[in-house]
């Protein structure tokens, strides 16, 4: 059942009742998404918090710098910011000294890429101690080898005519040693190969795909133990978004849990309400503390703007309530 009005104008996906310094912000918001759940929880209202523990910066590959991002965050209303780089932490610090600056509260966050199965993977860091030496380590392997993989890339575009991908795809990431396949993507939009990047990611650099390149990432267990040695909370991130039957995605979330992850993210700007309402049941079924997040990247470039996430359904434990 959808609302409608009165109670439209409510936006149930966390904001706080309480009084703040950003009430004013807050009273000119526009509505926010209709809610998806057939049953709301009114109770749980005042208590709610606009939480968005998901995104992206030119450290890696975003479209904003960290500091933007979060500003961003604050024009949107956002209470509690992970800033999510792709393994990669230098974008912690401006973040975190702008959010103190918004009285928003600031989340160290990564997102660590691993490979399960043969398919790449992404875990989500949270609350974890940024100069830990093992962390920091674990995610400097990571990074060594994508400037290779992204010369392999090039070639292999150049193969089916599609060249001088590697030097497009570099003028497109500020940081270098972050190179990836969106900043390939952005480049196949502006030579007008195709028209959006999401298109670009279908028709050219997924697995089966010619621009594709495979890579060898963290493991799961290897992951874990960085994020875990830091202090921090372990999510899986979007598991809506792996091409993994579901007799496989329990093996995945049995041996997450059985290694120690924590959490899930259930809400992602890439879940549709199914998605939603599947990871909702097996947050629940698995005792994960569930987790949301926009996934944002940079403005019309992603699914949902910072701060604009549906609800957690209700019944689930908030990842936030650990930090």
């Amino acid at each position: 059942m959808f609302i409608f009005a009165p109670f439209a104008s409510l936006r149930l996906c966390g904001e706080s009742s309480q009084l703040s310094s950003r009430t004013n912000a807050r009273e000119r918001r526009r509505p926010g998404p209709l809610c998806y759940h057939r049953q709301l929880d009114f109770s749980r209202l005042p208590a709610l918090l606009n939480v968005d523990l998901h995104c992206h910066s030119t450290a890696s590959d975003g479209l904003l710098p960290a500091a933007e991002v979060v500003r961003r965050a604050g024009a949107n209303a956002v209470d509690m910011l992970a800033l999510t780089d792709h393994d990669d932490l230098s974008g912690l610090a401006s973040a975190r000294s702008v959010a103190d600056e918004l009285a928003m509260r600031f989340i160290n966050g990564v997102e660590i890429s691993i490979e399960w199965g043969g398919l790449q993977v992404h875990l989500l860091g949270f609350a974890f101690a940024a100069d830990d030496v093992p962390l920091n380590a674990g995610l400097a392997a990571i990074r060594s080898g994508r400037v290779t993989r992204a010369r392999r890339m090039g070639a292999e575009l150049e193969k089916i005519g599609i060249g001088g991908c590697f030097d497009g795809a570099m003028r497109h990431a500020e940081n270098p040693n972050l190179i990836s396949r969106s900043h390939f993507a952005r480049h196949l939009v502006d030579i007008g190969v195709c028209r959006d990047v999401r298109s670009v990611f279908e028709s050219y650099i997924v697995p089966g795909r010619p621009g594709y390149v495979d890579h060898q990432w963290a493991t799961l267990e290897q992951a874990l133990a960085w994020i875990h040695g830091a202090g921090g909370i372990a999510a899986v991130a979007h598991p809506g978004r792996y091409k993994l039957s579901r007799p496989e995605l329990r093996r995945f979330l049995d041996e997450f849990k059985g290694l120690g992850g924590e959490a899930i993210e259930v809400v992602s700007g890439s879940h549709s309400a199914d998605k939603v309402a599947l990871f909702g049941r097996l947050a629940s079924e698995y005792g994960f503390l569930a987790s949301c997040g926009s996934d944002f990247h940079g403005p019309g470039e992603s699914y949902i703007d910072l701060g604009k996430l549906a609800p957690l359904p209700a019944g689930l434990e908030p990842i936030w309530e650990a930090f």
